[in-house]
């Protein structure tokens, strides 16, 4: 008996698996599959969201570096609260400049002695900066509210002595959307031992913040 050539033999039994893989293809690669890959295919946005949309966990900063500091009090300003201090001052070293200044003035005129410090620092966000101006003020109680400055100030004064000699410190917190400025006025008399008054070292750690903050918000430095 004659055996049906190769060829046919093998194409008669590989028909069924062909017509198979031909129907599996289709369901998976050919036009039959377009419709499933289009509905699994991300898009890479929300119906919302545009590719020119900012994310909205980008918090907008106000500032984003901190002024000069030895220029953002006046020099009659300096004059007036370190007698015969350099109205240059001396800015301090920072590990980051960008974010954190500090100028510092002082000078011994006769008997009496004055510090001035003023320093800027730049938060990531308002609400940082909110946080921050909070956990300083809970650590300096005692003082109060200063009105009409940034969006918030603290200002408080303290008396230390020492060996029999007085120092008055005042201190002013404010906060300006999300930045920080802080202000260190004090005084001592070596003659008398005694500190200044209370009034004048509040009024000049004061005026010193305004000044600061004007320089702030005004973009100087």
């Amino acid at each position: 008996m004659r055996s049906i050539p190769l060829p046919i033999a093998l194409t008669a039994r590989l028909s069924p698996v062909v017509v198979l893989a031909a129907a599996g293809w289709a369901l998976t690669s050919g036009p039959l599959a377009e419709p499933q890959a289009a509905e699994k295919k991300p898009t890479g946005r929300t119906e919302t969201q545009s590719e020119s949309a900012p994310s909205r966990t980008q918090a907008a900063k106000t500032y984003t570096a901190a002024p000069a500091p030895c220029s953002s009090v006046a020099e009659k300003t300096v004059k007036s609260l370190v007698p015969g201090a350099k109205t240059g001052g001396k800015e301090i070293p920072s590990t980051d400049e960008e974010l954190r200044r500090t100028c510092s003035w002082n000078a011994l005129k006769g008997y009496e002695y004055r510090w001035l410090d003023v320093s800027f620092e730049v938060l990531a966000s308002d609400e940082a900066a909110e946080q921050s101006y909070a956990g300083r003020v809970e650590e300096k109680s005692g003082g109060g509210a200063v009105p009409g400055l940034g969006d918030a100030a603290y200002s408080v004064v303290n008396l230390t002595t020492e060996d029999g000699q007085q120092t008055r410190e005042g201190v002013v917190l404010a906060r300006a959307a999300n930045a920080l400025v802080i202000v260190t006025y004090n005084g001592s008399d070596f003659e008398s031992k005694k500190a200044p008054a209370t009034d004048e070292i509040n009024k000049g750690a004061i005026k010193a913040a305004k000044e600061a903050v004007a320089t702030l918000t005004a973009g100087k430095g």
